[in-house]
């Protein structure tokens, strides 16, 4: 297995850890939960970074490295909901938009197409980091910083759209 590859795996280990943290009801539960998940987030650009770098890019890393993206991110919106520090709603429309884009690239995938990360993608995903993190940590504007997050979510979800049309159109 690739370095790369057991960065990803330690991220995903990472997960039940977070979940462990986020769901005591002792004060320094939330503040570990938040740490991990910043841990777990600074690690998804040292994977793809190392497999690059080394040139060790997989077959494997390219499937786990979003999944388990998709995976910390989603897990700690639902958890969030459940704490009622989140209202529902927006973490529908967050997790609609990955289900969305990945469907989009699994479409790109099967035209034998490859859908590169964007920009904005980029950028939702720190946003959602900050977000999250600020929810955890009881910041009280945190609730702003997540409609920013749901925000940017949408801008980037339609941005990926607007930018693939033409696959869009072809297949429609």
């Amino acid at each position: 297995m690739t370095l790369a590859n057991r960065v990803t795996m330690l991220r995903l280990m990472l997960v039940p850890l977070f979940v462990f943290f986020i769901l005591r009801p002792w004060g320094p539960g939330y503040y570990l939960a938040a740490g991990l998940f910043l841990l777990a987030a600074a690690t998804d650009g040292l994977d793809g970074y190392l497999a690059r770098r080394r040139a060790e890019v997989s077959g494997l890393g390219k499937l786990l490295d979003p999944l388990v993206d998709k995976l910390l991110v989603t897990t700690a919106l639902v958890l969030l909901v459940q704490m009622h520090l989140v209202p529902g709603w927006a973490v529908v429309l967050i997790i609609g938009r990955e289900f969305l884009i990945s469907g989009l690239r699994q479409v790109a995938a099967g035209e034998g197409l490859i859908l590169a990360a964007s920009y904005w993608g980029k950028i939702k995903t720190f946003a959602q980091v900050i977000a999250v993190v600020a929810l955890l940590v009881g910041i009280p504007w945190a609730l702003l910083i997540l409609y920013g997050a749901l925000a940017l979510t949408l801008i980037s979800g339609f941005h990926y759209f607007f930018l693939n049309r033409e696959l869009l159109y072809r297949l429609g």
